[in-house]
C-alpha cells in the first residue's frame, strides 16, 4: 500500500489475517483469508481455498511467504501437512504440496525461523514428524517420526500419549512437546545443521500435574519463563527457562471460581510487551482469562472477557499488540477484539465473521 503524506512517500504495512477450519467437506471454504484494517479492527475478505480437507491448524513461515496447515484432521486412518503460497499483491493464496504426517490426526505444526524445517504433533497416535522445507516452500517427506505411547491417570482421555503442541525454544536449540495423553512436557535438541535434527534432550520431559492434560506452551519474550495451559486441569502452569531445562514456579487456574470441572482449556498468547498473558476456555465459559506478568514470571488475573461464541479453539495477536483475534469452532464465529495495552483488557470491535467450523487463526504484516 502506497501511501503519499506532505509530498513523501511511504509504504505502509498491510496486515492480512489466515483462519483454518474442520471443513469436513473438499467442495467446501477450508482456509480464508482476510484484510484487517488496523484502525477500524474491521476485517474485509480477500480469498478462499476450496479442495483441501479439515486444514484445522495454520502457522506461517518465518517471511510470510508461505502458509502451512495441519490437513485431513479427525479423518479416520489419515493425515497430512499442507504448504501454500501467499501472494499480498495478487491477494491469492496458492496450494503447493502435502505430506504425510507420520500419525493421526495431526493438530500443531511450528516452523524454524531459518525457515528450513517444519515440526508437526499428531494428537490421536501420540507422534511428532519433523520436515525438511525447500526454498520454493514446498514439504519435503519427514525425515524424523518420533512415537511415543504412555498414558496417565484419566482413562477416558489419557489412554496413551497424545501430543498437542510442538514448540520451539526463543534460541529454536530445543523444541518442547506438551503431551496430553502422558501429563508430561517433552523436551527435544534441535540441530538445524544435521540431516535428522531432533534428539532427546538431556532433561527429557517434565512432569506435569497428574490429569491436567498439557496442550499449548509459550514463552515471555524475554525468554526466562515458559506458559503451558491444562486442558483437563483448567490452568496454566509456570516455568522458569533456562538453556533447555523447565522449573515450576505456579499454577493458576484460567476459570473462574463458578466452574468447579469438565475444564476444555486451549489456548495461550503472550502480548508482544510482555505484560499480559491470554488464555482460552472452552466449553461452560467460553471466554479469554487475562492475566497481568509480574516481574518474576509469575501470573496474577485481571478478569474474563467472553468470545461471543462457542468453543474459543484457537486466537491470536498481532505484533503491534493492538489487536486479539479468536475463532470459535462449534459457532462458526471469529471475533476481534482490541486489547488495552495498560490495563489487557479487551474490547469488541467490527461485526462478528461467519465461517464454519472455524479453528485456527494467524496473523501476518506485509
Amino acid at each position: 500500500m502506497l501511501v503519499i503524506l506532505s509530498g513523501i512517500k511511504l509504504y505502509a504495512q498491510d496486515t492480512y489475517v489466515f483462519f483454518g477450519s474442520f471443513n469436513r467437506d473438499k467442495e467446501t471454504e477450508g482456509i480464508y483469508v482476510y484484510q484487517l484494517d488496523t484502525i477500524k479492527g474491521k476485517l474485509s475478505k480477500v480469498t478462499s481455498i476450496k479442495g483441501i480437507l479439515n486444514p484445522s491448524f495454520l502457522t506461517l513461515s518465518p517471511n510470510k511467504k508461505y502458509l502451512f496447515a495441519c490437513t485431513e484432521s479427525k479423518t479416520k486412518d489419515a493425515g497430512s501437512v499442507s504448504s501454500f503460497e501467499f501472494n499480498p499483491e495478487k491477494k491469492t493464496l496458492t496450494f503447493i504440496n502435502s505430506q504425510k504426517s507420520g500419525g493421526e490426526n495431526p493438530v500443531y505444526l511450528t516452523a524454524h525461523k531459518n525457515g528450513k524445517w517444519l515440526i508437526n504433533g499428531n494428537y490421536t497416535e501420540g507422534s511428532t514428524s519433523v520436515y525438511p522445507v525447500l526454498e520454493n516452500g514446498f514439504i519435503q517427506p519427514y525425515v524424523q517420526n518420533f512415537q511415543f505411547s504412555e498414558g496417565s491417570v484419566n482413562p477416558d482421555r489419557q489412554e496413551r500419549s497424545h501430543i498437542h503442541s510442538t514448540v520451539f525454544s526463543p534460541d529454536f536449540d530445543y523444541v518442547f512437546l506438551p503431551d496430553l495423553g502422558a501429563d508430561k512436557i517433552r523436551s527435544y535438541k534441535f540441530d538445524s545443521d544435521q540431516k535428522e535434527p531432533l534428539k532427546e534432550a538431556e532433561k527429557p520431559f517434565v512432569q506435569a500435574v497428574l490429569g491436567s492434560g498439557p496442550r499449548h506452551f509459550t514463552f515471555h519474550p524475554n525468554g526466562k519463563y515458559a506458559y503451558c495451559i491444562e486442558e483437563m486441569g483448567g490452568a496454566v502452569s509456570v516455568y522458569k527457562y533456562e538453556s533447555g531445562k523447565l522449573e515450576s514456579i505456579q499454577r493458576i487456574d484460567t476459570h473462574s471460581d463458578k466452574i468447579k470441572d469438565n475444564f476444555e482449556s486451549s489456548d495461550v498468547h503472550i502480548s508482544p510487551d510482555g505484560r499480559y498473558l491470554y488464555a482460552s476456555n472452552r466449553g461452560q465459559e467460553n471466554n479469554i482469562a487475562i492475566f497481568s506478568i509480574q516481574g518474576n514470571g509469575t501470573l496474577k488475573t485481571v478478569g474474563y472477557q467472553p468470545t461471543g461464541g462457542k468453543h474459543p479453539r484457537v486466537f491470536a495477536i498481532d505484533n503491534t499488540g493492538k489487536f486479539l483475534i479468536t475463532t470459535n469452532a462449534v459457532s462458526g464465529t471469529a471475533t476481534v477484539f482490541k486489547r488495552n495495552a495498560e490495563t489487557g483488557l479487551l474490547k469488541k470491535v467490527g461485526r462478528k465473521l461467519k465461517m464454519n467450523g472455524v479453528s485456527s487463526v494467524q496473523i501476518g504484516q506485509y
